[in-house]
């Protein structure tokens, strides 16, 4: 310790030095030492730096003065209290010295010393101090008129303190408040304006009463009607205001909004520009509250987004052209009269077209008034003259834009119809916006060849744009737009960034756009993106490349022959061959240069190839050596992937050999990628180069594929089996060798309860093809053998458990395939099915096996109408077991799918003659409607139609659910008729029936679109009026029913939000008359009958904010995720999962009732369980805290969050406490914050 502070009394006796040299070496040196962490200072030593240092402050040497300050930021975390006082007090009373140069390096001092002041719980008491000292000094400080910039250094410093610390200045708020409002009466612009940023920061934190008290203030004097240049003052202060306070601002808005209009109207440029400034922030910050005033607002901003006084435009385009010029002309020499740097309505135009940007992108509801109303405004406007203000044109319209996007891409349901023909309706907005594409592409093609760069990048954004919002839409311009394009790239005064904008516009064209539209103009298009190509800068030739690559595809798209094709490539063959040739062969370019000039060689070679000649070979040869290089690796494999499906059939037998080892080795590495593309490369090769690939070449990928079939990633095993398949189609022989390592790995997987989906149909083919391929030991019955052995043995049953249900389904799926592929086995198997179910014997599992292999065998149809399989089956159904009644069940149902008209009828018999087995006969049923195409049921519908509803008022639910199920599926087969059937028994049945409706129309709702969505549409509001019922349940279905319709196709709910919302949002309130206690013994316990009703309601409200936001109003869906915040465990996991989701799609909202929310979050994570609970008691506590500290780590990641007082004092209180602190930590780190797709729940 001694030695340090020898150390440092040693430094400032050379700080009391004549020398200024030895001055500045013993203050750098001071700085360095208190910039290690290590260093300690006692009492005495601590005493003597600070005065040491405040006094160097004032030392002649500039230099000198500049370390000193720089060493007091340091200073504050090493020294205690008192000497951090002792500093403020000192540098509060330079900053009023009258030593202009002093008051400069104090006021540095000081901001370096706020910036220092600790945030933590333990450090508060300092900085509250240290804030208080600093506070009235700088207050005082302001009283005092006589020098303009103490009060700007003051005012400066005041900000910077309230920016960061305001929360430690609650006690000052009020005196600030007062001592800042004079100041924007103050002559001087600068004191003003720094004034108005101060009491920016100073709104967020502060009191509801003190914002009210600076509105009303703000009001009163606005009222008063001062002078322009104090009105400016206001109206800026306002915006301010407005943008950092937020939603606050709603409550004045009655009494602002009038006020701002009327100042519109002064003639002063400025004014109007401060007051569009006002309106924006409004928007932004309370859209809701703003609904009322929309319209005016909008009158305003698209009056004043043309309002140029000093410049008279016609409107007729031709005649604008030529009157530049002569314009250009006298603006020489009228100069004297009148300049246009004096003109500032640019200013207005610009601030009243991004107040139309705001409104665009905060209220999609209002999208289509948009069209008719701004749209055609903008479209005007793209001539403005001014670029800074075109390019804030073009920004608004991209908006529009884009919002327009959102709308139609919502859940691809609108554009998803599969054939053209049956394509969905499109959205209003997107129809209106196709009919406006020949308006915007007249407006803008001549301005893709002004000099103005600026606006040629802003007309490329928003074609960009349009491309992307309805594809296709530019066909017919595409001739007005290349000429733009091709001048882009080809002007010499045009910068990289311009170039790389014109191509990437371009790609996207040539994506979203069809090949003809572009082979006429290839002559002009081809030598413009090849020079690119050539280009020095990496970017644009990569950019380059990727155009490239789509023009080759255009030049000769896929399957069109050289005849077929009316476009002959073949003149622009060697231009691109040899552009990309110097590419692909440089290997000193950047990595994304490399990537994608093999990838556009690759186009060339697959869509050109015959065109190639004796290039082709060294072309290939390149391909082969960029395969080894393990940077460009991954590119190769997809590149000779796409080449060996080329329709040209190119000859690769010269690389084939070498490629197949190298491309077994890539099977060995850990990049999945790789692995991927590997095998979908050879996949290829097997498949179209078979004749070319000698049975040994094989080997070294063959030996690689065993380890890769296996569970741990089912997708890597399907394309590995897929692979397997297609060779064991083309080539036999060299399958053998490997059954016996390959083939333990596919059954492993086969038994496996993962296996399903892509990965089980590649199993199935592989099966079928190693059947077909007659291999010695491969043969039918071994394959059989192989898959049912697991199921034979009874042994104890401990192991039988390690089968899982999912396997049973697998393998008798694999049994149906084999003998589909090999019928003449097909009857013996059937009958040994039939035994091993007969016999008593037989374990269970066996006999489960057998049951579900039959049902398999005979939905393919391969079973015949033998009676004696009726026989077993109704045998099953008597069975003890529960697994062999469901599989006896299944398995009725695929037969009856594969012939119905011989089962059909004896199920139908049986479900009404057998009560106690109507349950499984149900799911036989169930069976039948899904898997039968609708033209072959149709014959049977009233049949079962009249069945199902005798059933649909069983007092079980399951069976009620059932039937539910099998009238939803039914309806399907005749919408037009069934739907109004369905509908009818609303009104006709008892609550059970409406409950079994209502229900069965959820299953008509499915995620992808189907014929019956458009009558759906217009009768489920009916259905949804269930909504009311008296009776809980059918209320609970109705909602399950509503959450399907909002989670599946939105679209149909959309419009009637508002009648559904209000008895959505009644359900999720506690009702007392449905809360009772049951006796259990000595003990008195709760029950909840509305709980299910109650969560049933939150998840519509989960799903509703992915899939309808901009219905919902969101501050009354807060108010009652708020209630649901308080409300039973279950309830509040997902409370706090949507605030967390809340808080990303719309923070200022949660901002806005972040005080009522914080509270709850706050109870949850405090809460202990009480000492002697149960485990699951703390299991559950634990649970919910990490929920909610998730939905915490949510809100403060959002900036403005910790202005809020109580949100400041709780994140405090989580970082000083341990345990709370490690939850939130965990939340953090392990997952992403929470917010992520992780947290979104599956209620498909």
């Amino acid at each position: 310790m001694s030695a340090v502070s020898y150390h440092i009394s040693n430094l400032l006796e050379k700080m009391t030095s004549t020398d200024k040299d030895f001055r500045f070496m013993a203050t750098n040196d001071l700085m360095l030492e208190l910039q290690k962490d290590s260093i300690k200072l006692d009492e005495d030593s601590e005493r003597k730096v600070v005065s040491m240092l405040l006094r160097l402050l004032e030392d002649k040497n500039g230099e000198v003065q500049n370390l000193a300050v720089k060493c007091l930021a340091p200073l504050v975390s090493k020294v205690k209290e008192p000497q951090v006082e002792a500093m403020v007090d000192t540098l509060c009373s330079n900053m009023t010295s009258d030593k202009e140069q002093l008051r400069d390096i104090s006021s540095i001092g000081l901001k370096a010393v706020i910036a220092e002041l600790p945030l933590s719980s333990s450090g508060l008491t300092l900085t509250a101090s240290v804030c208080k000292k600093i506070t009235s000094q700088l207050i005082g400080a302001l009283g005092k008129q006589e020098d303009v910039s103490v009060q700007l250094e003051a005012l400066d410093i005041l900000s910077d303190m309230l920016g960061r610390l305001s929360g430690a200045l609650v006690s000052f708020h009020s005196s600030l408040l007062s001592s800042l409002l004079p100041q924007l009466t103050s002559p001087r612009m600068a004191v003003r304006k720094r004034s108005i940023l101060a009491l920016g920061h100073l709104v967020p934190c502060c009191s509801p009463a003190l914002f009210s008290q600076l509105t009303e203030h703000l009001l009163t004097e606005l009222g008063k009607a001062p002078p322009t240049s104090m009105t400016r003052t206001y109206i800026q202060c306002l915006a301010t205001v407005s943008r950092q306070g937020g939603h606050r601002v709603g409550e004045h808005l009655e009494k602002l909004i009038p006020m701002v209009v009327k100042f519109t109207s002064v003639e002063d440029d400025e004014l109007r520009e401060y007051c569009f400034q006002a309106f924006e922030a409004f928007i932004h910050k309370c859209p809701k509250e703003m609904s009322p005033h929309v319209a005016t607002v909008t009158q305003l901003c698209l009056k004043f987004m043309t309002f140029d006084p000093n410049y008279n435009c016609d409107d007729g385009e031709e005649e604008e052209e030529d009157t530049m010029d002569i314009e250009d002309g006298l603006d020489e020499e009228s100069d004297d009269e009148y300049s246009d740097d004096d003109d500032m309505s640019w200013k207005v135009r610009r601030s009243a077209l991004k107040c139309l940007e705001a409104l665009i992108s905060t209220r999609r509801d209002l999208l289509l008034s948009f069209y008719s109303s701004i749209c055609p405004a903008l479209m005007t406007r793209f001539r403005e003259r001014e670029e800074n203000v075109r390019a804030d044109v073009f920004a608004a319209f991209s908006t529009l834009l884009r919002q327009t996007r959102m709308g139609s891409s919502h859940h691809g349901l609108i554009l998803a119809g599969s054939d053209p023909g049956a394509s969905r309706e499109e959205e209003p907005a997107v129809s209106l916006l196709k009919k406006q594409v020949p308006v915007i592409v007249k407006a803008l093609h001549r301005q893709l060849k002004e000099k103005s760069i600026k606006s040629r990048q802003g007309c490329f954004c928003l074609l960009t744009e349009l491309a992307h919002t309805v594809p296709g839409a530019l066909e017919e311009h595409i001739p007005a737009l290349i000429p733009g394009i091709v001048f882009s790239l080809t002007d010499k005064s045009t910068s990289s960034t311009m170039r790389i904008d014109a191509l990437s516009f371009f790609h996207v064209l040539l994506l979203s756009h069809p090949p003809q539209a572009f082979q006429p103009h290839m002559q002009v298009l081809l030598p413009a993106v090849l020079a690119c190509v050539e280009d020095t800068f990496y970017k644009i030739t990569s950019e380059a490349l990727l155009v490239t690559q789509q023009l080759v595809r255009v030049m000769r798209p896929q399957g069109e022959t050289a005849t077929a094709g009316r476009f002959d490539p073949k003149p622009f063959v060697k231009e691109v061959f040899s552009a990309t040739m110097k590419r692909l062969k440089a290997t000193d370019i950047d990595q994304e240069v490399k990537e994608r000039a093999i990838s556009c060689m690759g186009y060339t070679v697959c869509h050109l190839g015959d065109h190639l000649g004796a290039e082709l070979q060294g072309v290939l040869a390149i391909f082969l050596e960029r395969l080894k290089n393990e940077i460009t690796r991954l590119t190769a494999v997809r590149t000779i992937t796409l080449i060996s499906a080329s329709s040209l059939k190119i000859d690769l037998s010269s690389i084939l050999p070498e490629a197949l080892s190298v491309l077994g080795s890539f099977l060995r590495k850990n990049q999945r990628a790789l692995k991927l593309g590997t095998l979908a490369c050879l996949t290829a090769l097997v498949t179209h180069h078979a004749p070319s690939i000698k049975p040994a070449a094989l080997e070294p990928v063959l030996n690689e594929l065993p380890p890769l079939v296996d569970e741990s990633d089912m997708h890597v095993s399907q394309v590995s089996i897929t692979l397997l398949t297609c060779m064991a189609k083309v080539c036999p022989s060299s399958l053998a060798k490997i059954s016996s390592s390959v083939l333990p790995g596919v059954f492993r997987l086969i038994h496996s309860p993962l296996l399903q989906g892509g990965a089980l149909v590649a199993i199935l083919d592989f099966l079928q093809a190693l059947v077909l391929s007659k291999a010695s030991n491969l043969g039918y019955s071994q394959l059989l053998k192989s898959l049912t052995e697991p199921f034979q043995s009874s042994k104890s049953s401990a192991d039988s458990s390690v089968l899982h249900r999912q396997s049973y389904h697998s393998v008798a799926r694999c049994v149906a395939a084999l003998s589909s592929a090999s019928p003449k086995d097909s009857p013996g198997t059937v009958s040994s099915l039939i035994q091993q179910v007969k016999n008593p014997g037989s374990s269970e599992s066996a006999r489960v096996l057998a049951l579900l292999c039959l049902g398999e065998v005979g939905r393919s149809g391969s079973l015949g109408g033998s009676k004696e399989v009726q026989g077993v089956i109704l045998e099953a159904f008597s069975s003890t077991s529960e697994e062999v009644k469901t599989a006896a069940s299944c398995a009725l149902g695929s037969m009856a799918v594969g012939s119905l008209n011989e089962y059909l009828p004896f199920l139908l018999k049986e479900i009404s003659a057998q009560q106690r087995r109507q349950y499984l006969l149900l799911h036989s049923l169930k069976e039948v409607i899904s898997g039968c195409p609708a033209s072959s049921l149709s014959p049977h519908v009233e049949s079962i139609w009249a069945l199902l509803f005798q059933h649909c008022e069983c007092p079980e639910e399951g069976t009620r659910n059932l039937v539910a199920e099998c009238l939803g599926k039914l309806t399907f087969v005749n919408p037009a008729q069934l739907l109004p059937r369905l509908r009818q028994q609303l009104k006709a049945g008892s609550a059970l029936a409406r409950s079994t409706v209502v229900t069965a129309i959820k299953f008509t709702i499915v995620d992808h679109p189907a014929p019956i969505d458009s009558l759906l549409k217009d009768c489920i509001g009916d259905f949804l009026k269930t909504l009311q019922d008296d009776d809980i349940n059918v209320r609970r279905v109705a909602l399950v029913m509503f959450n399907s319709a909002a989670h599946n196709k939105p679209s149909l709910i959309r419009g009637l939000l508002g009648k559904v919302l209000p008895h959505l949002y009644k359900e999720t309130q506690i009702r007392k008359d449905l809360i009772r206690e049951v006796e259990m013994g000595p003990f008195k316990h709760t029950v909840d009958d509305g709980l299910d009703v109650r969560k049933a309601a939150f998840e519509c409200m989960y799903t509703l904010l992915d899939s309808c936001l901009e219905g919902l109003d969101v501050l009354q869906f807060l108010d009652h995720v708020e209630e649901g915040l308080k409300d039973h465990y279950d309830i509040r996991m997902l409370t706090f999962l949507m605030l967390a989701r809340l808080v990303s799609l719309c923070p200022a909202a949660v901002l806005q009732r972040l005080d009522r929310l914080v509270e709850p979050l706050k109870a949850t994570c405090t809460t202990k369980v009480k000492a002697g609970s149960v485990k699951q008691e703390f299991e559950k506590q634990e649970e919910l805290r990490r929920s909610a500290m998730r939905a915490v780590a949510a809100l403060l990641a959002v900036p403005e969050v910790e202005r809020s007082p109580s949100m400041a004092d709780f994140a405090n209180q989580i970082r000083s406490n341990a345990d709370m602190a490690s939850i939130y930590q965990s939340v953090q780190g392990g997952e992403g914050g929470g917010v992520g797709p992780t947290e979104s729940m599956d209620l498909s």
